[in-house]
């Protein structure tokens, strides 16, 4: 009945006086407690008299996306709200926030009752522990949790502390866990390097970059040698700035963050693996530093002990694309396939693109057949563009020729290959009625 976001405003315009008392008797059955006090007179339309009864969270739903004045509203409401547009990001986040708490999960009596029984009366930490790590339960895991910290001759230790962790995790109940952070924070005698990563991992998860950079800064400050960052710690770290969006701008701001991490790394005697560099190359690459990412290629195997594999290949081939250096990226996908390597989809899509778009259309071309040969999916925008760019050059009759034969090969389904004949026409009409009319073209090309 209710309708929020984007659908507010879709439905505003049915909120008018002459079903608004059949739309009240629709919200009286939601809410008993929902005033029915509804008059008219002459001027305007009053309802809700008795607004200190009324639900507010309700109210302000109606209030908000109704197209009629509202008189007498509660405090805090304005008295005229007609509303003109859909509701602000804000109001939508507020709405969903209220609606999440309102539906929080309740705790399974029977299943946390079943398992304290099960829990012997002076239990260990790691009888404990594997009572804990039965529960599928994340709330009746917390409770256990709880209780447990209420007996007087047990105290958790960093097992108990990292399973409740990975429970709550897992259930992205964020300050749930935040709040078991903050109890493994105040211990420095417990704490482990798995369970500090677990902790890292999670709070990149909830986007909550900013505690999971305490967390880091609190393993490099620990006495204890084990709960120092690993190699896993920077994998987490990177990933996660890796991930925060497309924009390039964005990619540069954390690729400096990246390589400060990356600094921080090599001066505390951890080598990077090969993963950790590919993840640097992505992030040269995606900030449009192909020089740098290159630069990290070179040093693989005289500074770092580790060779470049075929997700490295594909990084670079992708980024050189991107800066119209197809000459580079035609070396290195040779350079690829000389040591065995397939390039990927992305790769060749993104070097057919590139050699279209630069007047390269018969290199183009024949990757695009070593492609499909390679069995690599074809995008609909690589047909397109090399398509487009043989006609561009007053070569209508070889591009028609061209999708013939990739629909006669199956390399393009029917759909895709009718959207590709329009465009053919809509763009070049004259030329494609001109080649229609002549005699069908089906024989393989080989002036390709």
């Amino acid at each position: 009945m209710l309708s929020f976001g984007r659908n507010c405003f879709k439905y505003r315009s049915h909120f008018t006086r002459d079903n608004l008392i059949q739309y009240s008797c629709s919200i009286n059955s939601l809410s008993p407690n929902f005033p029915h006090h509804i008059y008219h007179n002459s001027q305007h339309t009053r309802f809700f008299h008795h607004t200190h009864k009324a639900n507010p969270f309700l109210f302000q739903i109606i209030v908000s996306h109704t197209q009629f004045p509202i008189l007498n509203a509660p405090f805090g409401f304005n008295s005229h709200c007609y509303s003109t547009k859909a509701p602000s990001r804000s109001y939508r986040r507020r709405v969903s926030n209220r609606l999440m708490k309102s539906q929080k999960p309740i705790l399974d009596q029977a299943q946390f009752q079943l398992a304290i029984s099960q829990i012997l009366p002076r239990f260990t930490p790691e009888e404990f522990c594997n009572v804990l790590t039965l529960q599928n339960d994340p709330l009746v895991c917390l409770e256990l949790f709880h209780w447990a910290s209420q007996k007087p001759r047990f105290q958790h230790d960093v097992l108990t502390y990292h399973v409740t962790i990975k429970k709550l995790g897992a259930a992205k109940m964020y300050q749930e866990m935040d709040d078991i952070v903050n109890q493994v924070l105040a211990v420095p005698s417990v704490g482990s390097e798995a369970m500090y990563n677990t902790i890292i991992y999670y709070f990149t998860e909830a986007r909550k970059l900013s505690r999971a950079g305490s967390v880091f800064k609190h393993m490099k400050s620990c006495r204890n040698l084990n709960c120092r960052p690993s190699i896993r710690t920077y994998h987490i770290l990177f990933s996660a700035l890796l991930s925060r969006g497309n924009n390039t701008d964005i990619n540069y701001a954390y690729m400096e963050t990246i390589r400060s991490l990356f600094r921080q790394m090599v001066n505390d005697g951890i080598e990077p693996d090969i993963f950790l560099l590919n993840l640097m190359i992505k992030g040269y690459v995606l900030s449009l530093c192909v020089n740098d990412a290159l630069r990290i290629v070179g040093q693989m195997g005289r500074v770092y002990d580790c060779q470049p594999n075929s997700f490295t290949y594909d990084y670079l081939i992708h980024g050189l694309c991107a800066q119209s250096r197809t000459n580079n990226a035609k070396e290195l996908c040779d350079e690829m396939k000389t040591k065995g390597f397939i390039p990927s989809g992305k790769s060749y899509n993104s070097l057919v693109n590139a050699l279209a778009l630069g007047g390269d259309v018969e290199d183009a071309v024949n990757y695009l057949w070593e492609m499909t040969k390679k069995q690599r999916s074809v995008d609909f925008i690589t047909y397109r563009t090399v398509l487009d760019e043989i006609c561009r050059r007053g070569r209508v009759q070889e591009a028609m020729q061209l999708l013939q034969e990739l629909r006669e090969k199956d390399l393009v389904e029917g759909h895709d290959y009718r959207k590709l004949h329009y465009m053919l026409e809509d763009d070049y009409g004259n030329s494609v009625s001109r080649i229609a009319a002549g005699p069908a073209l089906t024989s393989p090309r080989n002036s390709w």
